[in-house]
Parts: structure tokens; sequence; C-alpha cells
């Protein structure tokens, strides 16, 4: 099996390479800037592009992949900008759409549990999508367009929803690697919002092996959540990350307001046979 995966340079995408290190496949790293390339292992092939710029053959530049693994996603440091829908969404979908029309057989696309809006409580897939911000909304269009292809393309298609997640990777933004920093650099607090909001979190190593897994064993769920299933509030994280560490920071709370595209309590429910898929 030739598994390729797109974003394979960012925070998940990195991860991803070493899950699917443990299976007997061959792996394609698509990165738009090789010089910025994380070290991959020698067995991983590197090419380089831009999928808003690509040829007429790039499925066969590609290698002719069974299954891609699609995390690439820009302009992530503005959830609200107008360019999700108005450059990401038409870009990713044409690149997706040409893949598939060339013979590519199985996809995996992350999502955002922000697809579900302002829903509050427990979110299963069967709920239906409510985004209230562009990079949500851009998303979720970009999976219905993939659905509707299906139509008069044959192709398996996975839709992994994305809850919160951490890890201890420098670089990157996460509520862990951010109190981690500033740990480090000996800050005396740590700015945060109130920390009552409750929200589902797995740590960046599980979310990866869940994804590896479904991709090579192609998934046949169309829409799962990617969860740990267990509601916790930000601050009993925070605090559990503290203690875990021993690390010593007085928690400044309430510095930042709550987000205005979040519900205060939301978090995923497991799909029924996710156990069972990932391996």
């Amino acid at each position: 099996m030739k598994v390729l995966v797109t974003g394979a340079n960012g925070y998940i995408g990195h991860h991803v390479i070493q899950s699917l290190l443990k299976y007997n496949v061959s792996i394609t790293a698509l990165v738009r800037n090789k010089a910025n390339t994380i070290n991959f292992d020698s067995r991983i092939s590197i090419f380089e592009l831009d999928i808003f710029n690509f040829e007429d053959n790039v499925f066969e530049q590609l290698g002719t992949p069974d299954v891609v693994i699609h995390l690439a996603w820009g302009y992530l440091s503005n959830f609200k900008s107008a360019r999700h829908l108005e450059n990401e969404l038409p870009a990713h979908y044409k690149f997706l759409k040409h893949l598939i029309d060339s013979g590519l057989n199985s996809l995996l696309v992350v999502g955002t549990c922000l697809e579900y809006g302002m829903q509050f409580g427990p979110m299963t897939e069967n709920l239906k999508a409510a985004p209230i911000i562009p990079y949500a909304h851009a998303k979720n269009e970009l999976r219905l367009k993939l659905e509707s292809l299906q139509s008069s393309q044959k192709y398996n298609l996975t839709w992994a929803r994305l809850f919160y997640i951490y890890g201890d990777d420098s670089g990157n933004e996460t509520l862990y690697s951010q109190l981690k920093r500033a740990v480090l650099k000996g800050e005396s607090h740590f700015n945060m919002s109130g920390g009552n909001q409750l929200r589902d979190y797995l740590p960046v190593y599980e979310v990866s092996r869940q994804l590896a897994s479904l991709a090579v064993n192609e998934c046949p769920i169309r829409l799962l959540n990617i969860c740990s299933g267990t509601p916790i509030s930000v601050r009993e994280l925070v605090e559990y990350f503290l203690r875990e560490n021993s690390w010593d920071i007085n928690l400044n709370l309430g510095y930042y307001s709550y987000n205005d595209y979040e519900p205060m309590a939301f978090w995923g429910v497991r799909h029924s046979q996710i156990d069972s898929l990932v391996i």
C-alpha cells in the first residue's frame, strides 16, 4: 500500500508519519518547502508541492498513492479569516478532486470539532453541522463537496473531526506547549482564560496513531470524531500538567476572555466501532 500525507511537515503531520512507519506501507510526505522539513526517517519519500499550483500529472508525480491522509490547510492562526472560504476551500477541493479523478481509491481528511458550532454538550457524529466561523464553514463545505463527488466517482472517504490536542513539541501553540515555554522561561505566572470551559483533549501521539490506523485500514465510516469522549475543564487540565511535570508557576486566571465561537461545554462522543478499527 502507498500512503501520501499532505501537510506532513506540520504539528500533526510528522507524528502521523511516525505512526505510519509501524506499518508495512510506502510513505510519501507532501510538503510545501523541503528546506523546512522536519528530520524524517530515510524510508520516507519527500515531495515538494504547493497544492495551489499543481500539474496535470500530479497523481503520477506523487507515485499514484492508494490512500491520502489530507492534513494540509493554511492560515490556521486566524480561524475567522475569510481566506478559509475564499482561498483554502476552492484550492483544497480542486486538488483533492484531481487526485480522485486520476484514480485515488481512498481519502482521509481531517475536519474540526468547530464544525458543530455553538451546540452544547456531547457531540455525536449524527448531529447536524452548524459552523459559525469561516474556518469551520470551509471545512464543512469541503466535506459536503467530497461527499457529493461520491455520486459520480467511486472512492472511500473518511472525515475525521479532530477535537483538542496537546503534546510536547516545540514551535506549536497547543496549551501544553505554551505552558511549558512559560515555565522554562522562568515566568512567574501563566496567562489564561478562566478555565471553566469543558473540552475534549487527546495527546497528539494518540490522535496520530488513530489517523494512521484508520487510513491504512481504509476505514469504512464516512464521518467520525477523533476524541477522548471525556470532558475536562481547561483549568483542571492545566493543573494536571503542572502536577505531572512538577512545574511551579502561578495561573493568571481570567486574563483572556472565552472564545465567542465555542460553547462553554462540549466534547466528542467516540464512535462505537473506533476501538475495533484502530489497532
